[in-house]
């Protein structure tokens, strides 16, 4: 089925607010001015682990060889800041990450699962478009295949390709996430929005492990959210003091960005921080056993990871805050316990993560 309606783009965003959807646009399929920048990318091994990136290609700039039949991608956004963010928000954040003894947990990462949000509400929006015209051909994506979300999103105006490679949004920033609805329906296309960086360099500056390379060009292997995310094995030695207390994802890019003093809060409480994961200090992080890992992260992102990966984290961390202890002249009291807990995980059944725990108590020398 190929239908041209402009008539139809309005009630869909229309449905999509009553879902919960922030912004909606509408792109089309031809990608191909993309595809070198991705060939390059992959060609340098910028995608680290990521081996499912190579492995499907060109595909993620073909959205009609990925779904065939596909004539327009919706596109989606929705801001995931929790609905009790405070004013000054970024600062709060950036002090976060100067007490070496709690453990920092990425924004996105605190309420429920985004793929299992979004994925559902496009799948919603699916079927009321198709109520209005007909059977419809389509799939929904969130961070979930081969797809160039950000090319796309940035193409039917949902905002435009920050340096750090994330999509930013004059009136929201960068604190929202991204999904697609491939259909077979043709959609007149948004307009694409025109870009505001200018020569501003924060995001560059502030990264901890320097994985903006440069602008618009990210180092994967040395970002710290892949680090503690996508990658399995061990991490990088001359990378693990740069962690700092960073246990999983990092927000350094997007706390550092003017833009993002617009940044909208979600009005859905599927996003708003678990007890239990900001602001706890290491140590308790690091006696979760597998049971209570599991438990305590039940249908969020962090869950993913396994519980080995999450011990592996915040034995760098404890690393980190334990070096930091010693340089500090901190009482022995507090070093003490760093040390302890670490120690409790020295004959972990993981060599993953007891290695991680050996150079972690070496950071006390």
């Amino acid at each position: 089925m190929v239908v041209c309606s402009s008539q139809l783009v309005p009630q869909i965003q229309q449905w999509a607010r009553e879902l919960g959807f922030s912004q909606i646009g509408v792109a089309g399929v031809d990608l191909s001015d993309a595809e070198p920048g991705l060939v390059q990318w992959l060609a340098q091994g910028f995608h680290g682990d990521m081996a499912y990136m190579a492995a499907h290609g060109l595909k993620r700039a073909r959205p009609a060889e990925l779904v065939p039949g596909t004539v327009s991608v919706i596109t989606a956004r929705m801001d995931y800041l929790p609905r009790a963010t405070p004013d000054g928000w970024q600062a709060l954040e950036f002090a976060r990450l100067h007490d070496p003894a709690q453990g920092a947990v990425s924004l996105y990462a605190r309420g429920r699962d985004y793929h299992k949000v979004l994925r559902t509400r496009l799948q919603k929006l699916a079927e009321r478009i198709a109520q209005a015209v007909g059977p419809l051909g389509h799939r929904a994506f969130t961070d979930s295949a081969p797809v160039l979300e950000a090319e796309l999103a940035s193409r039917s105006g949902q905002g435009w390709r920050g340096k750090h490679t994330l999509v930013l949004n004059r009136d929201a920033g960068s604190m929202f996430f991204l999904g697609e609805i491939y259909i077979d329906l043709a959609l007149p296309a948004s307009a694409p929005v025109s870009a505001h960086c200018g020569q501003c360099r924060a995001c560059l500056d502030v990264c901890p492990t320097q994985a903006i390379v440069a602008p618009y060009r990210l180092d994967a292997r040395r970002c710290i959210s892949y680090l503690t995310i996508e990658h399995a094995g061990p991490i990088p030695l001359d990378l693990r003091p740069l962690l700092g207390n960073r246990i999983y994802g990092c927000d350094d890019c997007q706390l550092a960005c003017p833009w993002n003093k617009f940044a909208q809060t979600s009005t859905l409480p599927d996003f708003d921080a678990r007890a239990g994961l900001s602001g706890q200090q290491l140590v308790h992080l690091f006696a979760w056993d597998e049971a209570t890992f599991l438990r305590l992260t039940e249908g969020g992102p962090i869950r993913r990871i396994g519980h080995e990966r999450w011990l592996r984290n915040v034995a760098v961390a404890l690393g980190n805050a334990l070096r930091a202890a010693g340089e500090a002249g901190a009482a022995g009291a507090d070093a003490g316990a760093l040390r302890a807990a670490l120690q409790s995980r020295a004959q972990h059944d993981s060599a993953l993560v007891r290695e991680h725990v050996a150079w972690a108590l070496a950071q006390a020398h």
